[in-house]
């Protein structure tokens, strides 16, 4: 006899590359699709994440509004799809998801649960654009409707409580890393090296992250270059929507006659490859909840050099080297540390580090996390 699943409504922001986009895609790919009859609906476009959505079976509905779509229109098609769906849950994603999960909730028949996810640190609104911070405002204000106030990082959770939102249902479920994909591979590590021309016995530094103010690939590269002067065996590897010398402002911060040791990739579906090839990895935001980036490099084997902001020291913890943010000498010598282990020496630091994130946050152990959430707000409806 088939039990039906119960249904779960995923309505995130836009499914563009992004540390939220891929938190959810690995949440479903790593069997939260198959627990609930999943459904996922974007506010904005397919972006890249949509059709790895629908290669999974996971259904994937773009509003596109801002994109053309009125905002009374896209309203109209959100309306509908919560009628046809029916769900026993939704879950928003990210402020503008969270807001029109609530919506939805009021336009669907009977009561399903709400959860809300919020994938963002709150250091100051200031920080924010205008009409950020009054959508953050706004979650705010409603913050005491959810059945569930999910963030992936502590300090988010603090950050936000302080801000005034409500601690009632709040509680922190960090990202979860695919152990099977981030992987070590010799030879990947090869094949990218030999796809750059760089040779097997440089270091390499890398850094993976869109093109972004708060990802602060201007400290990176302003500690990248003095590297670059003063060590000449030194390669850097950036990869990255948005990444690459076409961006006017990341071609002024490297100096040609050093252009020929770094490589801006752009963005990446290899990211696991592109990452076996480098020996250190940077993060270098001044903003972060639980940065992603940060425990798939760990999860490779990498010894990390990361700003210390969002959940970053309780990932990194004694693994890897912390420094502030917004600071490139400090970002400098942060990364020497690094590179000047001796190669038995960073090889046991990437079995730490890898071991560190198998223990902590494995996706496995994550997607029960999740599940176990979803059963108790529905009352374990449907449960076996």
């Amino acid at each position: 006899m088939n039990i039906k699943r119960p249904r779960v409504l995923h309505i995130i922001t836009g499914l563009a590359t992004g540390g939220a986009e891929r938190a959810l895609y690995n949440l479903l790919d790593g069997g939260l699709s198959e627990r609930f009859d999943s459904h996922v609906i974007s506010l904005g476009g397919e972006g890249t994440i949509g059709p790895k959505l629908n290669e999974l079976g996971v259904s994937v509905s773009a509003l596109n509004m801002g994109a053309g779509t009125s905002s009374i229109l896209g309203l109209k098609r959100l309306y509908g799809l919560v009628r046809l769906l029916q769900p026993d849950l939704i879950q928003g994603w990210m402020y503008h998801g969270n807001l029109a999960a609530s919506t939805a909730r009021f336009f669907a028949r009977g009561q399903p649960a709400l959860s809300w996810n919020i994938r963002h640190s709150l250091y100051d609104l200031c920080d924010e654009k205008a009409v950020l911070r009054q959508v953050i405002r706004a979650n705010r204000l409603l913050s005491y409707t959810p059945d569930a106030l999910l963030y992936n990082s502590r300090l988010s959770q603090q950050q936000h409580e302080h801000f005034g939102f409500s601690s009632r249902c709040s509680e922190v479920i960090p990202n979860g890393i695919n152990l099977e994909q981030f992987l070590f591979s010799l030879e990947s590590r090869h094949k990218i090296r030999l796809e750059l021309g760089i040779s097997r016995d440089a270091l390499v530094v890398g850094h993976v992250a869109r093109l972004h103010p708060m990802k602060d690939h201007s400290t990176f590269l302003q500690a990248a270059v003095t590297l670059a002067q003063r060590y000449t065996q030194i390669h850097f590897m950036l990869s990255g929507r948005g990444v690459s010398l076409d961006s006017e402002m990341l071609a002024q911060l490297i100096p040609t006659q050093l252009r020929d040791r770094f490589h801006l990739l752009g963005e990446r579906g290899d990211v696991a490859d592109v990452m076996s090839a480098m020996d250190v990895f940077c993060q270098s935001s001044w903003s972060e909840a639980f940065p992603n980036v940060l425990g798939e490099a760990m999860a490779i084997g990498l010894p990390c050099v990361a700003t210390d902001v969002g959940d970053s020291a309780l990932i990194v913890n004694d693994t890897g080297v912390l420094v502030p943010p917004r600071d490139p000498q400090a970002l400098t010598s942060g990364i020497e540390v690094a590179l000047g282990l001796s190669g038995d020496r960073r090889r046991a630091s990437g079995g730490r580090t890898r071991a560190r994130i198998e223990k902590l946050f494995a996706l496995e152990a994550i997607v029960d996390q999740y599940a176990e959430l979803y059963w108790q707000l529905m009352g374990n409806k449907g449960r076996d």
